[in-house]
């Protein structure tokens, strides 16, 4: 196994999304952090990509990416249709490269319909989650995730867990 300092990881993800450039609107902003210091991070709203490595540090731009309720999902199930994802962040937790991933979104719609959406689509995929409040959380591959809504005027701000 090669271990990278997730700046090739930055670069896989901004390659594989580029399908889902936005020249306008706020972008999906993110960032990758290491054990030992190393970062990347991505602007989603200029573009700019910062690697800071041992092997690598530049700075370069690329167009922005506005990823959707289509590219992420937990056990098969995506994010209420129509959401927005606001940034990924993933950050070590350990030093055998296991971590912490958050995602921030916005959802067109309020914490009860989202979280009740959320909730059947996880029960139509036989995944386990349990509501508690207007959180939901259950196990994927053996790590534990997390959703945590709030609202945002008529509408549904969160902040996915996984790890």
């Amino acid at each position: 196994m090669i271990r990278t300092s997730g700046s090739f990881a930055l670069i896989a993800i901004a390659a594989a999304t580029l399908s889902a450039c936005d020249k306008s609107g706020d972008g999906t902003s993110i960032s990758i952090a290491s054990d030992n210091g190393a970062g990347s991070w991505f602007d989603g709203n200029s573009g700019a990509v910062k690697i800071d490595t041992p092997v690598f540090k530049g700075e370069f731009n690329l167009p922005k990416i506005n990823l959707t309720a289509e590219n992420f999902d937990i056990n098969g199930v995506h994010l209420y249709p129509g959401s927005r994802i606001a940034a990924v962040d993933i950050k070590p937790e350990r030093s055998d490269d296991e971590g912490i991933v958050t995602v921030r979104f916005e959802s067109p719609a309020s914490v009860d319909t989202v979280r009740s959406w959320l909730k059947d689509q996880f029960d139509r995929k036989g995944a386990k989650v349990t509501v508690d409040g207007n959180s939901l959380h259950g196990e994927t591959d053996d790590k534990p995730f997390r959703f945590d809504l709030a609202p945002k005027g008529d509408k549904a701000a969160g902040t996915v867990t996984i790890g």
